[in-house]
């Protein structure tokens, strides 16, 4: 047991509204075997991606919930918008260049099964972590199109 966290990219798709999806719930469906009619119409409707894991990294955990789920851990899902990434990656690479600022700006949280509440290696290792994801993420155009989430397990 522990925190575990989760950042999600969805791509809803509809072939009413993008052509180009009909092409992509065809191919889904067909990996997957599903037969879809008229009538049943079975098909995707969204496409979840893993994008960032951590496991009681519970300063970032602590950043979304005060910054993305308005102070509630309830572990319920978050939609996180594009920008609020980049405030969390400058603040991460903030820390990193001076970790001095790290219980003024990513202070770490105590709770059950959080992990450590030291500011030690496994802290930057993190942060580290936080950095090199949050960069990928941001810079791969083809996420342009992506609604992103964050959601924890404790």
């Amino acid at each position: 047991m522990g925190l575990d966290m989760f950042l999600s990219g969805k791509r809803y798709l509809s072939k009413y509204f993008d052509e180009s999806d009909s092409d992509k719930i065809n191919t889904i469906n067909d990996i997957f075997g599903i037969d879809g009619d008229e009538e049943t119409d079975y098909s995707v409707q969204e496409i979840k991606f893993l994008l960032a894991y951590w496991r009681k990294a519970n300063f970032i955990h602590q950043w979304f919930v005060n910054n993305c789920q308005n102070g509630e851990d309830k572990c319920q899902e978050t939609l996180v918008t594009r920008d609020k990434l980049v405030e969390l990656l400058d603040i991460c690479r903030t820390v990193l260049a001076d970790l001095s600022k790290a219980e003024e700006l990513l202070p770490t949280q105590s709770g059950f099964f959080f992990g450590s509440s030291d500011y030690d290696d496994w802290y930057q290792h993190h942060l580290e972590y936080t950095v090199g994801r949050l960069e990928k993420i941001l810079e791969d155009s083809a996420l342009d199109n992506i609604d992103f989430y964050y959601q924890s397990s404790w």
